[in-house]
């Protein structure tokens, strides 16, 4: 949805962007998937000591989260600029939909970005 690249200078402010880039459902439904299975993932391989399969968490990580980006929301995964805010905001999200804030959080995001929208069509 977002189409510049802003810099930010905490998490606080990047994550309502990284929220306005995740509008559709399914996309959100990816990221919880590959989140999921990260844990999953990860408790495979505590519990067998096969760290060889270590890769899949890479996989299941991106590869969900990228599809709802490339072929839902048909834009470029927040990770490739941001990667370490990108990363916390996953988890972040899905904390926020498990504990119902997540409806609340996305309408404050759009209000805000419509908000400033509006100022700089004013401004101009």
């Amino acid at each position: 949805m977002a189409t510049n690249n802003p810099d930010f200078k905490s998490f606080a402010a990047f994550y309502p962007y990284y929220l306005l880039e995740h509008q559709q459902p399914l996309c959100r439904a990816l990221h919880y998937i590959g989140s999921s299975l990260v844990l999953v993932v990860l408790a495979v391989i505590a519990l067998t000591g096969q760290w060889s399969w270590f890769w899949l968490l890479f996989l299941v990580g991106y590869g969900f989260a990228w599809i709802g980006h490339f072929f839902v929301e048909h834009n470029r995964p927040a990770t490739f600029k941001y990667p370490f805010y990108s990363l916390m905001a996953d988890w972040v999200m899905l904390k926020d939909f498990l504990t119902g804030q997540l409806k609340a959080k996305l309408a404050q995001a759009t209000s805000e970005k419509v908000a400033a929208q509006t100022q700089l069509n004013a401004d101009l």
